[in-house]
């Protein structure tokens, strides 16, 4: 069965894993504990154990390692994909408004607006952690009133020569939100998780069994510290409305506040030479 820890706070899965890992190194040192408790072997069969255990650590916390690099450049490589994807957007979104001010009123205002409150509920989209059903609903309502107002501008758009810039510029915005919603959609696997959490509570106890007295327990904590630090900055990444994904928010919110400092009104002023005139 897999686990789904999407559901929650990253802070909550770290402390989490650290728990796993404490019972998992607690557990080997209560089998440590056992064993020497045995009859005891000869010399040399001792060692060559000693000798055995040591190996079978480094290899486990090989195999550990490799499984962490794995996962980090999953996430990683997702969360780059969901970050170009923000960016292209918001290039598409601003292309379109800037298109759309070739048009005649009152198509030019009704577009203008419409891409401005898209803008606008993508930000607000991507912060809704709990409930985004309400804002992916708006998100599709102003898809569709943004077509509605390309299909109504087309006398428009073609009285200016405009028409086939203006359809291929507005497709690009709304391919653009079926990219991000897939996007979204692309992070590390349930079963991926479930493994690494399995084999975390595999090595904290071969590392609990390796481990004696109170300074090779202090090394083990500090170790199952950075461990679980690794697994909640997986976490995070891996979540497109978590913390770094607040990072996707700055070319919309970029982008929202040059189109808000932009009205249509202000593409209708005539520019003036700024230099004094030649000869």
């Amino acid at each position: 069965m897999a686990l789904d820890l999407s559901t929650l706070p990253v802070p909550v899965i770290g402390l989490g894993m650290l728990v796993v890992m404490g019972i998992g190194g607690a557990v080997g040192q209560a089998f440590r504990v056992w064993h020497a408790k045995r009859p005891q072997r000869k010399v040399h069969e001792a060692e060559e154990s000693v000798a055995q255990e040591g190996y079978l650590l480094g290899g486990v916390m090989a195999l550990l390692g490799l499984l962490l690099a794995f996962s980090f450049g999953m996430v990683l490589d997702r969360y780059e994909t969901r970050r170009q994807i923000a960016i292209d957007e918001a290039n598409a979104i601003g292309t379109a408004y800037l298109r759309a001010q070739f048009l005649d009123e009152p198509y030019r205002s009704q577009l203008s607006h419409v891409l401005v409150d898209y803008t606008a509920n993508l930000i607000t989209l991507g912060a809704a952690k709990d409930n985004p059903g309400p804002y992916l609903a708006k998100n599709d309502r102003l898809l569709t009133e943004m077509w509605a107002g390309v299909r109504a501008a087309r006398e428009s758009a073609l009285a200016h020569g405009t028409t086939t810039v203006l359809l291929n510029t507005f497709n690009d915005v709304i391919d653009f939100d079926a990219k991000r919603k897939i996007a979204w959609e692309l992070r590390l696997p349930p079963e991926v998780l479930t493994l690494v959490i399995s084999y975390l509570a595999i090595t904290a106890a071969v590392v609990g069994y390796q481990i004696n007295g109170p300074r090779g327990r202090r090394a083990a904590l500090v170790l199952f510290a950075l461990i679980a630090l690794s697994i909640t900055f997986i976490t995070d990444i891996n979540r497109p409305m978590g913390a770094r994904g607040q990072d996707l928010q700055k070319p919309m919110l970029m982008l929202l506040q040059s189109l808000r400092s932009q009205p249509p009104q202000v593409f209708d002023q005539v520019p003036t030479g700024g230099g004094e005139a030649g000869p």
